[in-house]
């Protein structure tokens, strides 16, 4: 391997190994420094691992607590949650397997250890036997993602007390949880733990769940879930945690007054904290704003050559973000025309079942900021499709301005409602009106039948509602 490059990626997550691929794609010699897993976090220990379990979940649900629905009965059902693990574990290993290919069949050196900027156009890397070695580009990518934040004066242990990286690779169930957050990774994890029998608790500090979401979402996903048998506490902050005899014991305030939850386990997803220390940013005067490296719209720092892309950027902490981020910045390196993201329009999306999906302004937002706020809503009850599946829980809500028919932002929660959110993203991004959406012909039965029957509640009046 060469030590000198155009450009050097440091992270080789969803952002960095895009970042990678896209740059020697447009010419520029390129090689990737990552201190762990080909693929980082997503990949490995997050978003694709946990979206097989979530499958396992939704199988395990139906034959637990529906299978009378269905027509399934059973004398001696046996559910195996470390064999939905292992499952997960598989899923996980093929596609870092397929990133190791990617960076082979693009001519992409792959180096791993512990990166340090010693200037910015170089980086020392120490593998994991203490061996140096320094790398020379013309641009230097920090994608170095972020890490679990905790609750000060409380410690993971990775037995009682997890983040979602331990909680994801042990293949015992617990008996009981506390989850201390009702983010995305918070209600994912309610989601397979409770289908599998364990009693699950969650305490969200906001209050509502998913508290970025629109306030009719959060409301419909705990009513969801409290029908499934997971307790809710919103509006309620966590005072303490202690281990004792072998349990969790989580202290609470909230509207019902203080109290002490016993748990087997409690999961900590309050949220992320960037990965930007350790790397010499300091010292060549790098711009960085609580942990998080400021960037301008081509990715760039205040420091010419050095860029940043992904978590650590504090833009939109998603991996779809990063992977774009990424693009947008090999393109500026290279000097080709490129695009300038627009946060506000990102899509979101929660694996929970039900799915919660989103993009734009909810309608608080709108309405704050002066819009001819209408909104359209239609149930997922009255869709054949959903009806059919058995998953007919939830709605779409789109917001527009009244004015001029344009979409402001649409908030989901139902059966599958990630995979519905693109339409409207691509209308947005397009400039097409909700009358555009109206009259696009969506095939039936379909579960996309909601979004047209939504746009018809805004153009003239609801078809099947």
């Amino acid at each position: 391997m060469s030590n000198t490059y155009d450009v050097i990626i440091i992270g080789a997550g969803p952002g960095g190994y895009v970042c990678a691929i896209r740059a020697a794609q447009l010419g520029l010699r390129t090689a990737i420094v990552e201190k762990e897993w080909l693929g980082g976090v997503c990949l490995n220990v997050g978003c694709i691992p946990s979206k097989s379990l979530l499958k396992n979940a939704e199988v395990a649900e139906i034959l637990r607590q529906r299978g009378k629905d269905f027509g399934f009965s059973f004398d001696n059902l046996k559910l195996d949650f470390g064999a939905a693990v292992k499952r997960s574990r598989q899923v996980s290993s093929r596609l870092t397997k397929g990133v190791a290919s990617l960076m082979k069949n693009n001519g992409i050196d792959v180096h791993f250890g512990m990166a340090v900027l010693k200037s910015k156009a170089s980086v020392e890397i120490t593998d994991k036997d203490g061996q140096k070695n320094t790398l020379e580009a013309k641009h230097i990518v920090i994608a170095t993602g972020a890490h679990p934040s905790l609750i000060p004066g409380i410690a993971a242990d990775g037995q009682k007390v997890l983040t979602y990286r331990e909680a994801i690779l042990q293949e015992k169930l617990p008996a009981s949880a506390v989850i201390i957050g009702g983010g995305a990774i918070g209600v994912e994890f309610a989601t397979v733990w409770n289908a599998y029998g364990c009693k699950v608790t969650i305490v969200e500090m906001l209050p509502a769940l998913v508290p970025r979401e629109d306030e009719e979402i959060g409301a419909e996903l705990a009513r969801q879930f409290s029908r499934i048998g997971i307790a809710v506490k919103t509006a309620t902050k966590v005072e303490g945690v202690e281990i004792s005899g072998g349990m969790v014991k989580v202290k609470i305030n909230g509207p019902a007054g203080a109290e002490t939850l016993e748990a087997e386990q409690t999961l900590v997803a309050i949220g992320f904290k960037p990965n930007s220390e350790n790397l010499g940013l300091e010292a060549l005067g790098v711009k960085v704003e609580r942990g998080f490296i400021y960037v301008d719209e081509r990715m760039q720092t205040n420091v010419p050559g050095v860029w940043a892309i992904g978590d650590v950027t504090g833009r939109f902490m998603l991996a779809h973000v990063a992977s774009a981020q990424g693009i947008v910045c090999a393109e500026n390196m290279a000097g080709h025309p490129s695009v300038t993201l627009d946060y506000a329009a990102m899509p979101a999306a929660t694996y929970s079942h039900p799915q919660v999906a989103s993009f734009g302004l909810t309608e608080k937002q709108a309405q704050e900021k002066g819009y001819d706020v209408k909104v359209a809503r239609f149930n997922f009850q009255a869709n054949g499709k959903a009806l059919g599946l058995g998953a007919y829980q939830g709605f779409i809500k789109i917001v527009t301005d009244g004015r001029y028919g344009e979409i402001l932002g649409a908030h989901l929660i139902g059966p599958e409602v990630t995979e519905l959110l693109p339409e409207l993203t691509l209308a947005h991004n397009a400039e097409l009106t909700i009358e555009d959406i109206a009259h696009n012909i969506h095939a039936h039965p379909s579960l996309s039948e909601v979004i047209m029957e939504a746009a018809h509640g805004l153009t003239g009046g609801y078809i099947h509602g």
